[in-house]
């Protein structure tokens, strides 16, 4: 369950146990990476309407630690549709990284 959202928690640990080190945050291409194909499994795996549904509560997840995240993360959950919600992740994507926000 803790990778559903977080799938980078085994390289973490594994790097951990084998360094003694804690690995930096995924950069946020790599969240949106990930955000977007778990997206794109659900909703071929549960169809559109579920698979949007049930992906709401990983945004949280997915965009931990980014200051000022929590606006769009209410826009994430409220979005009805793939292409909406393709179109706030590449607006966040494009804010974020502009602004320098999260680990490049």
């Amino acid at each position: 369950r803790a990778a559903i959202g977080n799938p980078w928690i085994f390289n973490q640990v594994k790097h951990f146990f084998k360094t003694g080190e804690e690995l930096a945050p995924p950069t946020l291409s790599e969240r949106m990476d990930a955000v977007k194909s778990h997206l794109k499994f659900s909703i071929e795996w549960k169809g559109d309407k579920k698979g949007i549904f049930e992906m709401r509560r990983h945004y949280t997840n997915y965009f931990r630690g980014i200051p000022g995240f929590k606006p769009f993360r209410a826009r994430l959950v409220e979005s009805p549709t793939y292409e909406d919600t393709m179109q706030i992740l590449d607006e966040i994507e494009d804010i974020f990284q502009a602004d320098n926000l999260v680990n490049q």
